[in-house]
C-alpha cells in the first residue's frame, strides 16, 4: 500500500511538472507581448512629448514674431519723415530686452529638439549630451545657426554701438522680417496634425510665400530705395554710397533668406503637383512633408 501511495505521488508530481512546462511558454509569450507593448507605448510617449515640445517652441516663435512685427510697424511709421535721424526707443530696447534673449533661447531650443529627435530614433551617440551631438546639430542646421549667430554678432553691435543714434527706421524694417514666422509655424503644426489636405494649409502656404518674399527679400531693395530717396540718389548708386560693412551685413542677412525662399517655392510646387494626382495618398504627403520640414 505504501509503494502504491508513493507511485501515485510520483505520478501527480510528474503531471504537475508537465502542466507547468506546458503553461510556461504561454506565460513567457504573454510577458514578451506585454514587454513589446510597453516599449511601443514608451516610444509613442516620447514621440508625443517631442511633438508637444516642438509645438510649444513654434508657439513661442510665433509670439516673438508678432511682438517684433508690431514693434517694427511702430518704429517704421514713426520714423518715415526722416529715415536717418528720426528716433524711437523701441529700435534699441526691443533688441536688448527681447531680440537677444529670444535668439539665444531659439538656438538652445533647436538643439534640444534635434537631440531628442535623434534620441527617440535610437542613435547610440544621443544617449547623453556631448560635443559630438552639438557638432551634428551644427552641421545639420548650419544655415539656421549661422543666421542666428549673424543676428547676435551683427545686428546687436550695430544697434548698440555703431549707428551713432541714426537709422531707427531701418532697424524697424528688420523687425518686419519676422512677419512670415507665424505662418511657417502654423504650416508645420498642420502637417504634424495630419491636416495638410485642408484648404487652410493651402491658404497658409500662399501666405508663407507672400509674406516671406515681401518682408524678407523685397524689403532690402525697399530699404536701399528709401535711403536713396532721402539723399536724392538713384537706387543703383546706393550700394556705392554706403560703407562696405553695411553692404556685407545686408548680404549676410539676405543670402539665407533667398535660399530658404527657393526651398519654399520648390516645396509648394511639389505639393501642387501632388494635389493634382488622383492616386496621391495622405500618408505619402505626411512622409514627404516630414522630411522637408
Amino acid at each position: 500500500m505504501m509503494q502504491q501511495g508513493r507511485q501515485v505521488d510520483q505520478r501527480e508530481r510528474k503531471h504537475s511538472e508537465r502542466q507547468g512546462e506546458g503553461s510556461s511558454p504561454a506565460g513567457r509569450g504573454v510577458s514578451d507581448e506585454q514587454i513589446q507593448e510597453g516599449e511601443c507605448s514608451s516610444r509613442a510617449g516620447k514621440v508625443t512629448r517631442e511633438g508637444e515640445e516642438a509645438q510649444v517652441n513654434r508657439l513661442v516663435s510665433s509670439i516673438h514674431a508678432v511682438m517684433a512685427t508690431t514693434a517694427g510697424v511702430i518704429v517704421v511709421s514713426s520714423c518715415r519723415g526722416n529715415v536717418i535721424n528720426d528716433r524711437h526707443w523701441l529700435a534699441t530696447y526691443f533688441v536688448i530686452w527681447y531680440g537677444v534673449p529670444y535668439m539665444t533661447y531659439d538656438i538652445f531650443a533647436m538643439y534640444l529638439s534635434h537631440y531628442h529627435r535623434f534620441r527617440v530614433k535610437g542613435h547610440e551617440e544621443y544617449k547623453q549630451h556631448s560635443l559630438r551631438t552639438i557638432n551634428s546639430f551644427v552641421r545639420r542646421e548650419f544655415l539656421l545657426v549661422l543666421h542666428h549667430i549673424a543676428l547676435l554678432t551683427i545686428l546687436l553691435p550695430v544697434t548698440l554701438f555703431f549707428r551713432r543714434d541714426q537709422g531707427d527706421f531701418f532697424i524697424g524694417c528688420l523687425f518686419l522680417t519676422e512677419l512670415s514666422t507665424p505662418f511657417v509655424s502654423l504650416g508645420k503644426i498642420l502637417i504634424q496634425l495630419s491636416l495638410q489636405d485642408l484648404w487652410l494649409h493651402k491658404a497658409n502656404g500662399g501666405m508663407v510665400l507672400l509674406t516671406f518674399f515681401i518682408c524678407r527679400i523685397a524689403l532690402f531693395p525697399y530699404m536701399y530705395w528709401m535711403y536713396g530717396h532721402h539723399y536724392g540718389i538713384p537706387l543703383y548708386s546706393v550700394p556705392f554710397h554706403l560703407p562696405l560693412s553695411a553692404n556685407l551685413g545686408n548680404s549676410c542677412i539676405l543670402a539665407p533668406q533667398v535660399y530658404w525662399f527657393v526651398l519654399l517655392c520648390r516645396k509648394g510646387y511639389r505639393l501642387y503637383q501632388r494635389s493634382r494626382r488622383p492616386d496621391s495618398s495622405p500618408v505619402a504627403a505626411v512622409t514627404d512633408n516630414s522630411k522637408d520640414d
